[in-house]
């Protein structure tokens, strides 16, 4: 097949890492690299990911873009430290999957976190009074517990994107809706695991899903180079293994990273999660 790339693109491989938690700022700086690659007219692309997961929604998003990019352009993913939980999810995009032995990955599955503050409330004399339109309009209010009636609810909430995330595995990895549910209840397990569990296709580098990129197109992979869209660091990027950006005294980086998950949690209590914390 002749590929019909204009010659300052049709040599190289362009290449996007996804690195730290997926939220709004990763995805929208994931769609607008995709539509790069499409409209540069690369003919491969590498998709390094070092990350734990995040938000639901943007990994379907950012999962989604990686789809419609595959019709046009060959992607092998190569997961880095750590790609588990929502990093696993935008892999199930690619063609193919690179994994090295010890990468932690895994972790398939749904959190929803909320902040009960009712105690600490109390102490302080704080109440508050509540109108609403519906008994549940304020579920997982922080100055109170959940109802059963609230915890059913939230239950089938996170049902429903749990078997959402088990059918996209299954489908990507073309493994039964059966076999991935025996392996996605929340833990975690290696690459070399993962390629016995068929999550992944090959242990290695992400030198050798470079190759492999190159050869899937018909380039030579001694010569053929990687465009970098580089991706703008987000706050939590650095509290990843591996990923560190720490201060030079650890444990004021120890405290830094702790207060930054921190913030992250509260921003995000009551969303559900494809997360996994170390």
């Amino acid at each position: 097949m002749v590929w019909p790339f204009p010659p300052r693109f049709r040599k190289q491989i362009a290449r996007i890492e996804v690195s730290g938690v997926i939220a709004g700022a990763t995805r929208k700086h994931l769609l607008e690299a995709l539509k790069t690659v499409e409209e540069r007219k690369f003919p491969a692309l590498l998709l390094r990911i070092d990350s734990p997961g995040g938000t639901v929604g943007d990994s379907q998003e950012i999962y989604s873009a990686l789809k419609r990019l595959r019709e046009k352009v060959k992607i092998v993913a190569s997961f880095g430290n750590i790609s588990a939980s929502g990093g696993v999810y935008i892999g199930m995009g690619a063609d193919h999957i690179v994994a090295n032995p010890g990468t932690i990955t895994g972790s398939i599955g749904v959190i929803l976190r909320g902040n009960n503050l009712e105690r600490l409330l109390d102490k302080v004399g704080v109440s508050f009074k509540v109108i609403k339109s519906g008994p549940y309009k304020d579920i997982l209010a922080f100055d109170r517990d959940l109802t059963d009636a609230e915890q059913s609810i939230l239950q089938e909430l996170i049902d429903t994107s749990y078997q959402q995330f088990v059918q996209t595995v299954a489908e990507a990895r073309q493994l039964s809706v059966e076999t991935v549910r025996s392996f996605a209840d929340g833990r975690i397990f290696t690459g070399q695991q993962a390629l016995a569990l068929g999550v992944v296709d090959r242990l290695g580098t992400e030198e050798d899903a470079r190759r492999w990129a190159a050869e899937l197109v018909g380039l030579d992979p001694d010569k053929t180079q990687c465009y970098t869209l580089e991706e703008r660091k987000g706050l939590l990027s650095r509290v990843i293994p591996g990923r560190g950006q720490m201060s030079s005294d650890f444990a004021t980086g120890l405290v830094a990273s702790g207060l930054e998950w921190m913030e992250f949690e509260l921003n995000m209590s009551g969303l559900p999660l494809w997360l996994y914390r170390p």
